[in-house]
């Protein structure tokens, strides 16, 4: 059985491994000549900069993708826990340290809100209800028959998927504060707070049964500890290479061309892409209507300015990991989500690795990346133009509030736009995350992991079930372990 994945982002590997673990001939095909997607390192004067996901949880999935081959991770991997998941900063001035001790998360939040203590305890409970059907249950089984998505539903309306996720958590406590603390989990998967069902409130417990970790060598390491697996079993890497065309027939995939050029045979073929963007691209089918109404609509996740920089001035009280909140929040998510509009009332997430890992930067020096939520492409906004304004305004921000004289200490920096999500990460619109995680685009309402009008076609990855986040794409490529 010949398969060919397509992307070599967390989704694409682990379904190369999981393919090859069943004795498939496999080759990985990626676009760039490095693997990872979103999670590509960027290395520049002896900074490394971790593209993209730096929040590592349920490790155990990543270990599998070794122990499938009876092999150590510890011998490829390093993998460590972080004490203070989360530091959350407000524009006031006000800090919480988020983490899994939970005398400390309790002794702090009694001092926001006695009265919402009770109310906390009460979510986290819920929320175990949530994670034990959503994820437990349900993460790696294909929801690819109506049948089976209407037998869930009743579950799922029992544990009120049709609220958001802030609806939910307003419900157990009332201090805005820890409203947005608690709440703010779907902006790791590129859902508004205020839309995203509730169902999603289940990564709330799932930090809290694993914990939050950080890859030793930057999550950047973990791709290469699975390059080096990959090429131990012998699956076949083509880097440097983009799927241009899929040649069908019958309504079958047969091969697919690389770079305009040459052509690849293949029984199965697995898209680590963006879905919506292989049917725009390679596919091009007008002839399901059905699938074209929910093509069309689809909405999408927001877009993400991400700024990367080196110091030579080490913060040594800046966290691995600090949410920044601006004065607002709802309006400002309204302004990316459904205005699409710029806005300067900025909420940002910082990641600092040297925090942790010595070897990210030079000796004496730091490095970051700050992640900003921006609308997508959709927006039409000329990234050209108001990139360095954005960039200019994220320094102000976080000189401000948490890095002291930063302007004079960056030695070394580069920021990417949804520009860089649409032309090399091939998302639509520049989206980062897919599309959207409400509940009208969750399970069986997003794009199926077997492709629903193109037989030997299939998706894992962040725009299929179960969604975005690193668990959820290596989950994905579990789903497909059930129907190949």
């Amino acid at each position: 059985m010949k398969s060919i994945v397509i992307g070599s982002g967390f989704g694409g590997i682990a379904a190369a491994l999981r393919l090859k673990a069943k004795g498939h001939d496999v080759t990985l095909v990626e676009k760039h000549n490095d693997l990872g997607g979103r999670a590509r390192v960027f290395e520049r004067n002896g900074f490394k900069f971790d593209g993209g996901p730096t929040v590592i949880t349920a490790p155990h999935l990543i270990y599998e993708l070794f122990e499938m081959f009876n092999k150590d991770p510890s011998n490829y991997i390093k993998i460590k826990p972080l004490d203070v998941w989360y530091r959350f900063v407000f524009e006031d001035g006000f800090s919480f340290d988020y983490s899994g001790n939970e005398n400390s998360m309790r002794d702090q939040i009694e001092k926001i809100s006695k009265k919402d203590l009770n109310g906390y305890i009460k979510l986290v409970d819920f929320t175990k209800r949530i994670f034990d059907k959503g994820f437990t249950e349900l993460s790696d089984v294909p929801f690819d028959k109506p049948l089976f998505m209407m037998k869930q539903l009743p579950s799922l309306f029992s544990l009120k998927s049709y609220r958001s996720v802030y609806s939910l958590v307003s419900s157990y406590v009332e201090n805005e504060k820890l409203r947005r603390m608690l709440s703010m989990h779907p902006l790791l998967v590129g859902g508004n707070p205020f839309t995203t069902t509730s169902i999603y409130g289940l990564i709330l417990y799932l930090e809290k049964k694993w914990g939050i970790h950080y890859s030793m060598g930057g999550t950047g390491a973990i791709i290469k500890g699975l390059e080096k697996l990959m090429l131990e079993e012998k699956i076949e890497i083509i880097k440097n290479s983009e799927a241009t065309k899929f040649y069908m027939q019958n309504g079958k995939i047969t091969s697919i061309e690389i770079n305009n050029s040459h052509k690849l045979n293949a029984d199965n073929v697995i898209c680590n892409a963006d879905p919506p963007n292989v049917y725009d691209q390679l596919i091009n089918n007008k002839k399901n209507s059905l699938f074209e109404w929910k093509r069309k609509r689809m909405d999408y996740s927001m877009g993400l300015f991400v700024y990367y920089f080196g110091t030579k001035k080490v913060y040594e009280n800046v966290a691995h990991h600090t949410i920044k909140f601006g004065n607002k929040y709802k309006e400002h998510l309204n302004d990316i989500f459904d205005k699409k509009k710029l806005n300067d009332d900025i909420s940002y997430y910082l990641h600092r690795p040297s925090a942790t890992d010595k070897s990210m930067a030079p000796e004496g020096h730091d490095c970051f990346y700050v992640l900003v939520p921006v609308p997508n492409n959709q927006s039409k906004i000329k990234w050209s133009d108001e990139g360095e304004r954005m960039k200019n305004l994220v320094i102000e921000k976080m000189q401000n509030h948490l890095l002291p004289e930063l302007k004079e200490n960056i030695v070394e920096d580069f920021y990417l736009t949804p520009d860089y999500f649409e032309s090399e990460l091939n998302t639509k619109y520049g989206s980062g995350f897919s599309i959207q995680p409400k509940f009208s685009q969750s399970a069986y309402f997003r794009f199926h992991n077997k492709s629903e009008i193109c037989k030997g076609l299939y998706f894992v990855g962040a725009g299929t079930h179960p969604g975005a986040g690193v668990p959820g794409v290596l989950s994905s490529a579990k789903v497909l372990d059930k129907i190949i």
